[in-house]
C-alpha cells in the first residue's frame, strides 16, 4: 500500500528537522536517493554507465538544489552531465558541488533553447528539477517551450522527476501545461498525493518513495493507494474443506444477442476472482457462447423480468421459471 501526503504535510514534517539545523541533510539524502534510482535505471537499461548523458533542468529552488546536487554525484561516476539553469539563478551550495563534479552548466535562454533542446532530446536521462511542492501554477516562458520541445521530440531517454513533475500540483495532481511525462518519480519522505490522483498520475510514471528521515513527523496519509499484492491479501483463502457453495455463489445477468462478448466477460472475471459457482442467466444463443467459453458456469435461459426473477434466483434454489440446461 502506498500512503500520499499533501505537499503542505510533508513541509511541516520538515519543520522540526529544518529548525534543528539538518535542512543540508536533508537535501543531501534527497540528492544521493535521486542519484541512486537515476544509476539504477540506467544499469538495468544500458547495462553500464561509462559515457552516458544526463540533462539536469534546474529550477532557482530546494527542488533545482535536489537535481543540481544528484546531476554532481552523477557526474562523479563519470557521466557527460549538463545543467541546464532555468531561472535566474540556481541553488548557491548545489551550483558549486555540481561544477566541482565537473558538470557543465548552460543557461536556458530564447537564444539557446533550440540547441539545449536537442541536447536534452539525445540525452539518457532528463532529470526534472525545476518546480517543488510549493509551487503554483505551471512552467513559464522559456522553460515551457524547452519542456514542449523535449516532449515533442521523436524519442528522448529517461525522465525522471524530482519529487515530483513540474507543473503537478503535489496536493490535488491537477496539471498545468506542459508537464513533461516522467518514466520515474523519485519522491522524497512520502509520496505526495499529487502523484496518485489523475492527471497527476498520468505524468509521474512509476513513482519510488525515498526515506529521507521526515517519516516519524508525517501525520496520518491523505491518500492511500492498494498495490496487487494488498489486493490479492483481501482475498479469502480457502479452508480445506470449503466447496462451491460455501466459497460463494455469483449470479451473472449480462450480455445480449447484439452484445455476447459482455456476458463471456464477465463469466470469466467472475471465475478469476474464485467465486466458488457461477451462474449465468441470459438468451439461449448467449448462453451457448458462455457454455462454449466457460464450461463450469451453470447456464439458464431466460429474460429478468417481474415473472422470470426474484431476489436470490442464483443461489442452490434455482428460479423455476427458468430453463436449466
Amino acid at each position: 500500500m502506498i500512503s500520499a501526503y499533501t505537499g503542505t504535510q510533508v513541509r511541516a514534517a520538515e519543520q522540526p528537522l529544518l529548525a534543528a539545523g539538518l535542512g543540508d541533510v536533508l537535501m543531501q539524502r534527497a540528492a544521493h536517493g535521486l542519484a541512486t534510482a537515476v544509476v539504477n535505471e540506467l544499469k538495468s537499461r544500458r547495462g553500464r554507465l561509462g559515457g552516458s548523458r544526463v540533462v539536469v533542468l534546474a529550477g532557482t529552488g530546494n527542488n533545482g538544489g535536489d537535481g543540481l546536487f544528484a546531476g554532481a554525484f552523477l557526474a562523479a561516476r563519470g557521466m557527460r552531465t549538463t545543467a541546464v539553469l532555468t531561472g535566474d539563478g540556481a541553488h548557491p551550495a548545489g551550483l558549486a558541488a555540481f561544477e566541482r563534479a565537473g558538470g557543465r552548466v548552460q543557461q536556458l535562454t530564447e537564444a539557446a533553447l533550440p540547441g539545449l533542446a536537442d541536447e536534452a532530446a539525445r540525452a539518457d536521462v532528463v532529470i526534472d528539477a525545476v518546480l517543488g511542492t510549493g509551487a503554483r501554477g505551471g512552467l513559464q516562458g522559456s522553460t515551457a517551450d524547452l519542456v514542449r520541445a523535449v516532449t515533442d521530440a521523436p524519442r528522448h531517454g529517461l525522465v525522471v522527476a524530482c519529487d515530483l513533475p513540474s507543473g503537478v500540483d503535489a496536493d490535488s495532481g491537477e496539471a498545468s501545461a506542459p508537464v513533461l511525462p516522467a518514466d520515474l518519480t523519485v519522491t522524497f519522505g512520502g509520496a505526495k498525493a499529487g502523484l496518485l490522483a489523475d492527471p497527476g498520475a498520468n505524468h509521474a510514471g512509476r513513482v519510488l518513495v525515498v526515506p529521507i528521515g521526515i517519516e516519524e513527523h508525517l501525520p496520518q496519509p491523505s491518500l492511500r493507494r492498494l498495490e496487487g499484492t494488498d489486493m490479492a491479501g483481501l482475498l479469502p483463502r480457502p479452508a480445506r474443506r470449503a466447496q462451491k457453495y460455501s466459497r460463494g455463489v455469483l449470479g451473472v445477468v449480462a450480455g445480449s444477442e447484439d452484445y455476447p462478448g459482455a456476458a463471456v466477460l464477465a463469466c470469466r472475471g467472475a471465475l478469476a476472482a474464485g467465486v466458488g459457482m457461477v451462474r449465468y442467466l441470459g438468451p439461449p444463443a448467449v448462453a451457448d457462447l458462455v457454455r462454449q467459453y466457460c464450461p463450469e458456469v451453470v447456464c439458464s435461459t431466460g429474460t429478468v423480468g417481474k415473472t422470470a426473477y426474484r431476489p436470490g434466483w442464483w443461489a442452490p434454489a434455482w428460479d423455476r421459471t427458468t430453463t436449466n440446461s
